[in-house]
């Protein structure tokens, strides 16, 4: 490798999530602030949900259920 192009490594650089969760990882950048992780993601937490404005899920359900009738 060339010396002196490369930015600097933290290995164990500080990430601060909003939710107030902190952990540490390999970075170029000594602090992170990061607004989700997966202490507070829907998804990793099981608190996901889905929004179903006027009907659009169903909507889309019929409409795929039809594509695929025709192909057969």
């Amino acid at each position: 490798m060339k010396k002196e192009i490369h930015p600097t490594y933290f290995p164990q650089a500080s990430v601060v999530c909003a939710c107030g969760n902190t952990f540490k990882i390999g970075s170029t950048k000594e602090k992170i602030a990061v607004e989700i992780c997966s202490s507070c993601h829907p998804f990793y937490t099981g608190n996901d949900k889905v929004i179903d404005s006027a009907g659009r899920v169903e909507k889309f359900k019929t409409k795929r259920a039809q594509a695929v009738a025709k192909k057969k």
